[in-house]
């Protein structure tokens, strides 16, 4: 198989004007695309649309992006694979387009995050339910004697959690989770979601580095986020009242575009679990040696009692980014693709997008048999918090002979 390099493949242009992802059709030649689009072009809340920010997720990518290639190489009806699936951009933009969707992941946290968005809720039901466990924390944390406050509980706090929060935020949370746990609710998955999010804002860190604290922030500090002196936070309570009302708004609003497409989300390795028939697969696979996505949710493990399998990760930051570990890396995705591909037609479309920094897909591709049809190159101009620098990723469009 030739390299990318030299097999007259191309970067979007950006001279042409950033396309805008409705009006993409499978008769759109990938030439005409541009997909770097700048903030001005592509704001954030239309990057975060909905539910895409039910709860904050790194390394994933954005909606418009997958929402391209669903609308390229796929149709309504059609059945897409995500054996990567993160926090489910690609389920949740599938059924918009009433394209069925399967997301497969070894981190439990993020198919809990991913059955959440996808569920078809009544809306009425999850905001009596997400009110009703909120008022339930309040009244409890008023009305219980604060010295027998944990034996109220089922258990009681981890060590992280205990190092992590303000023993009154720890006392609010470790509540809500008790009423979420014993209550009648239908809708758990999504009421834990609420739990997890508030529990990030609410850890005792700095409030310009969420993503990754490397230890428990318990002093004043001067904020590069405010420009002033902050203080960690000691209650949680806002951050469940906030992310409450903010939940059912993006579900309502998810609402109103969802179709009647199947999503299934299985908590699985996709190198060992058995595949079904697909159309074919868009994904953004795990960076080698970069981001542990065990680590990156370790309030949610702790909080929720979740099965830890960062062990057993793809690219997993823990090996590094040695020789060793990224041929280890090569023979795993290539693995997870040669299966994907066993459960697609002739002619099936195979859509990574990867930042590939070591230039290792070309030889995962080779490994799996798969033809190149083209590798798109595009700018990503924008990042979250502190990390604001550019960088490049690639989106290789692949077939079956």
């Amino acid at each position: 198989m030739k390299r990318a390099s030299e097999a007259g493949l191309f970067a979007t242009d950006m001279a042409c004007k950033p396309t805008i992802s409705a009006e993409v059709t499978s008769e759109t030649p990938l030439q005409s695309l541009n997909l770097n689009w700048s903030e001005r072009e592509l704001k954030e809340s239309e990057r975060t649309k909905h539910v895409h920010r039910l709860h904050p997720y790194l390394g994933k990518y954005i909606p418009q992006l997958a929402e391209v290639f669903l609308r390229k190489y796929f149709r309504p009806g059609d059945t897409v694979l995500d054996p990567f699936v993160g926090s489910g951009t690609t389920l949740v933009q599938a059924n918009e387009l009433g394209i069925n969707s399967i997301g497969y992941d070894i981190a439990e946290f993020n198919t809990l995050l991913c059955s959440a968005k996808t569920e078809c809720y009544d809306l009425d039901l999850l905001e009596r339910e997400s009110r009703d466990v909120l008022e339930k924390t309040r009244t409890a944390e008023q009305t219980t004697h604060r010295l027998d406050l944990y034996e109220a509980l089922d258990d009681a706090a981890s060590e992280y959690l205990a190092a992590w929060f303000h023993p009154t935020a720890l006392t609010q949370l470790l509540l809500y989770r008790f009423f979420v746990r014993h209550e009648d609710y239908k809708y758990k998955d999504m009421l834990n979601v609420i739990l997890c999010r508030a529990a990030r804002s609410a850890r005792l860190t700095t409030h310009y580095d969420l993503d990754f604290p490397k230890k428990p922030q318990t002093e004043p500090y001067w904020c590069y986020k405010h420009s002033r002196m902050c203080t960690p936070t000691e209650q949680a309570m806002q951050f469940l009242r906030r992310y409450t009302l903010d939940t059912a708004k993006r579900v309502a609003a998810y609402a109103g575009v969802r179709t009647s497409a199947s999503v299934c989300v299985h908590h699985a390795d996709s190198r060992q679990a058995a595949l079904p028939p697909i159309t074919g697969v868009l994904t953004s696979p795990p960076y080698v040696g970069l981001i542990d996505y065990h680590l990156q949710h370790a309030y949610a493990y702790h909080l929720l009692g979740l099965d830890d399998a960062s062990e057993h990760e793809i690219g997993r930051a823990g090996n590094g980014t040695s020789i060793g570990a990224r041929r280890l890396y090569q023979e795993d995705v290539a693995a997870v693709l040669s299966r994907a591909k066993e459960c697609m037609p002739a002619g099936g479309k195979m859509i990574i997008v990867v930042a590939d920094r070591f230039d290792l897909y070309p030889t995962i591709v080779s490994m799996t048999g798969l033809e190149t049809e083209a590798v798109l190159y595009r700018q990503v101009n924008r990042r979250t918090g502190r990390r604001n620098s550019d960088f490049y990723e690639s989106v290789f469009v692949l077939r079956k002979r």
